[in-house]
């Protein structure tokens, strides 16, 4: 059965599929037009079509198959060929299908495909059937009977399915075949639960998905237990729901509290960071404005006050224009430079000179200071 426990280091690799096994087709999409053309034989001849894509799959009878044709199996080789669109092979597989995921998936994929007109029917085993075997379930019985009625490959569900499949079975659902993988299934006191079904040549091999099963995807929820039990407490779970202690309680809501201050500083740090670099691309920016900048005003400084700038060509030429406005220069080493024109000398005067004469000094005077060569000079005259 897909989804039960084996013997061994993968016993519960929750049954799944790789690419076709059996003699298995690809996937669901190249049946499309097979399928309308059954659908437009089944409403010409009455019947209602397939709803398999459209719909969710119908539920089985509990007393099996309404019809009152007799049950003939058809033979491996005749349903390899292809049956008649109002006899599809009818094709079994059962399981507990627990946490439904792509292995289960790939599974009813391949026993979907196993022949080109299959009407595929998934038994489904219950709660109390299951605990007694296996083990406890997460979903329920009905939950995973839903679960199956919505998967595209599926056309029918079986609830109750056995865990042994009884002759009486078989012949009450008119099975044609059984698909599952060939690995020995070792329950309920028996080696092989399929053994008697092989021996009948009604079974069918598929394969398995490696990686995915429901006892990996359990593991990985008890391995990281308090992870998922934090998560449920922000989502607003109780304590009391998850089954969870005061003090354990206590003790995950301070550890979200943490990883939450946790979040806030490396928030703040990713921003401090973001700042910086876009600082540092503004002053770099700015260093290369500047620059540029400076190399210009250097450049336009030298355009106008370097040697053969502007500024010497307007001294020169303002030089020019001077030379050009003043011709009555004087000549070099002329006392005078200016271009105005020499003044003619005074004329002599006829007065004669006069000479003034201090008064006489009185002999106080004279006993005081000494005699001056001028004044010994006038004494000798006199």
């Amino acid at each position: 059965m897909v989804g039960r426990r084996r013997n061994g280091p993968k016993g519960n690799r929750g049954g799944g599929g790789g690419g076709g096994g059996g003699g298995g087709g690809g996937g669901g999409a190249p049946r499309q037009p097979q399928q309308q053309n059954q659908q437009q034989q089944q409403q010409r001849r009455g019947q209602k079509p397939r709803q398999t894509l459209s719909q969710p799959a119908i539920f089985a009878r509990a007393k099996g198959s309404e019809t009152d044709v007799p049950y003939e199996r058809v033979t491996l080789e005749q349903a390899r060929k292809g049956t008649p669109a109002d006899r599809p092979v009818r094709v079994y597989a059962d399981g507990i299908f627990d946490l439904f995921h792509s292995g289960h998936a790939r599974a009813l994929m391949q026993a979907k495909n196993l022949f080109p007109n299959a009407h595929l029917i998934v038994g489904v085993c219950s709660d109390e059937l299951t605990h007694k075997y296996k083990g406890y379930t997460v979903m329920t019985e009905d939950e995973r009977y839903d679960a199956l009625r919505h998967c595209r490959y599926v056309d029918e569900v079986v609830r109750d399915a056995p865990w042994t499949l009884s002759p009486e079975f078989l012949k009450m659902h008119r099975i044609d075949f059984v698909a599952h993988d060939d690995i020995p299934y070792t329950s309920a006191g028996s080696e092989d639960v399929y053994k008697h079904i092989k021996d009948a040549g009604m079974f069918v091999p598929t394969k398995r998905t490696e990686g995915i099963s429901t006892s990996d995807l359990i593991t990985r929820i008890v391995r990281d237990y308090d992870v998922y039990v934090r998560r449920n407490l922000q989502r607003g779970y109780t304590a009391r729901e998850l089954n969870v202690g005061f003090i354990n309680e206590k003790k995950y809501r301070l550890q979200n509290q943490v990883d939450k201050m946790k979040e806030t500083v490396h928030t703040l740090e990713e921003k401090s960071k973001h700042l910086v670099h876009r600082v540092e691309e503004k002053s770099h920016d700015l260093i290369l404005k500047w620059e540029e900048k400076s190399r210009e005003f250097i450049g336009n400084f030298l355009e106008l006050f370097g040697p053969e700038g502007a500024w010497h060509m307007i001294q020169e030429r303002s030089g020019r224009v001077l030379q050009a406005l003043s011709p009555y220069a004087s000549p070099r080493g002329s006392p005078s430079s200016s271009p105005t024109r020499g003044r003619s000398p005074s004329p002599p005067s006829h007065w004669p000179s006069l000479r003034f004469r201090s008064p006489p000094a009185t002999p106080k005077a004279r006993r005081a200071s000494p005699a001056s060569p001028g004044s010994a000079g006038e004494e000798e005259e006199k």
